[in-house]
């Protein structure tokens, strides 16, 4: 069983993510000690005893500093209690036997002779051999039960007793035939599988959540439920996604792999349908945006072409261009871009900011050089501008660009309209008002626009939809809702 003496605060909050730095002092300090100890006593190093009493002093003071700001980590809660139990009697183990082993390794107990000081050696194996089990069941409570020995090979793992290694899901697979898939365990739960369930499983339930079964996804957390059937755009799993990522109540937690745009549509979706577990696509309502989503997850040999939207198939699907040069890639690499190979027949590449958040104007022009080769281009969150989107404009065969949570509006989409084969443009949380998108809409080779938390008014959608049926434009959370959710928000904070 776990204590509970001080109640969870901001304070303790702060204190208590310093946690995982904290520990790996007395883990550096004991393993050290240990080595030098073992190294003295089998005559290969020689060392005075007041190197090792020293070295044992600071893992004792680091080991019960770690506790305490483990004991305040583990008040936010969502941690599995016979695992959190076991790990913190474990870390108090550690702090205490090395304590333990200081003070009988002390000048004043190794003088005296008594005892006492013969129990020193078994007092620092202890300390020891509890790092190494409190370590294993601090990477479960962080990662998932068996984290360490996850990936253990055969045949040890079978001599081990352990099962078949759990292949991953690092993908929703292709699906054969889209219109038969059922919705929430083939599309649904593949994503949260992706993205959620490593911090809201069986063993490690952070808000009290867990997403590993429809069950429990359906009961909710410490706050209630996550969804409410019917209102996708209501329901704080929709709306914690969209929250800006450095907002402390935006899920999943900055650092984490996020939800793309379309996996968001698609749970949306499922949950304005009723949130069904055992419906498939073709039992509920399928709109065009929807059908945009849905494209990407059938396999070449699934569903028919009349099932899929038209934008499905892209206008450079048999374009061609040059090889594109190595050195002009790593100049985008070395300023933090990555670059991915689209297709080796057509030569195409993708390149994204996605782990450079100060990349703007300035650099923009790092891009010129494989102008011809890129065709999908992700800079959002990123600090262009209208200004940038000027040399973005001359990527002759971009298809797809991203743009959201940026400073760009109207002006800038402007520069756009010569992109003969843009398909797919994301202006979540931008300035871009009804003026931008109807300059968007103008370009006809336009088929997917996202404009989630920009200025752009449902009037507006209504015109240009009415006026190109053919373009899908997806608002799935307005303002109205963004502010309502923050009101929620400030009100469970103020009680």
């Amino acid at each position: 069983m776990t204590l509970t003496v001080i109640v969870a605060s901001d304070f303790t909050n702060f204190i208590g993510r310093f946690h995982p730095v904290l520990v790996h002092a007395p883990i550096g300090f004991l393993l050290i000690a240990a080595l030098l100890e073992a190294g003295r006593r089998m005559g290969k190093i020689s060392v005075s005893e007041s190197t090792v009493t020293f070295i044992l002093f600071w893992s004792a003071v680091s080991a019960t500093f770690a506790c305490f700001a483990g004991y305040m980590l583990s008040l936010g809660g969502g941690y599995d209690e016979k695992l959190l139990s076991d790990h913190m009697w474990q870390g108090i183990g550690v702090a205490a036997f090395a304590w333990i082993a200081w003070l009988l390794k002390s000048e004043f107990f190794q003088n005296s002779k008594t005892l006492l000081a013969k129990f020193y050696f078994p007092a620092f194996c202890l300390a020891t051999i509890l790092t190494m089990t409190a370590g294993h069941d601090g990477g479960s409570l962080t990662h998932g039960e068996g984290y360490l020995t996850q990936y253990t090979p055969e045949p040890f793992r079978s001599l081990a007793g352990m099962d078949p290694i759990k292949k991953e899901i690092s993908g929703i697979q292709p699906i054969a035939d889209i219109q038969q898939a059922l919705v929430y365990q083939d599309i649904v739960q593949p994503i949260l599988e992706m993205k959620c369930v490593q911090c809201h499983n069986e063993k490690k339930q952070k808000g009290d959540l867990r997403v590993d079964q429809f069950v429990s996804l359906q009961k909710g957390g410490k706050e209630g439920p996550v969804f409410i059937p019917g209102k996708g755009a209501e329901s704080s799993m929709i709306t914690r996604c969209l929250l800006p990522e450095d907002d402390d109540d935006h899920m999943p937690p900055k650092g984490k792999p996020q939800l793309s745009t379309d996996q968001i549509t698609l749970i949306s979706w499922w949950i304005d349908q009723g949130a069904p577990v055992d419906k498939k696509v073709s039992d509920i309502k399928v709109t065009e945006q929807i059908k945009t989503a849905l494209a990407g997850l059938g396999s070449s040999g699934g569903a028919s072409k009349s099932e899929l939207p038209k934008s499905a198939e892209s206008a450079i699907a048999k374009l061609t261009v040059s090889e594109p040069s190595e050195k002009d890639i790593e100049a985008l690499r070395k300023a933090g871009l990555l670059v991915n190979r689209l297709s080796q027949d057509q030569n195409l590449i993708e390149v994204s900011a996605v782990n450079a958040a100060n990349f703007g104007d300035a650099q923009i022009s790092l891009l010129l050089p494989l102008a011809e080769q890129i065709t999908w281009l992700k800079l959002g969150k990123t600090k262009i501008t209208d200004a940038g989107l000027k040399e973005v404009s001359k990527l002759k065969n971009l298809t797809r660009l991203h743009l959201e949570h940026t400073a760009v509006g109207d002006a800038g989409l402007a520069n756009l309209k010569s992109l003969k084969y843009l398909e797919y443009l994301n202006l979540v949380d931008t300035k871009v008002s009804d003026r931008g998108l109807k300059n968007v809409a103008d370009n006809k080779s336009v088929k997917s626009v996202y404009v989630w938390g920009s200025a752009v008014s449902d009037s507006a959608i209504a015109v240009v939809t009415s006026k190109y049926p053919g373009l899908v434009i997806t608002n799935g959370l307005n303002k109205e809702l963004m502010a309502r959710f923050a009101q929620k928000n400030d009100t469970l904070t103020s009680k």
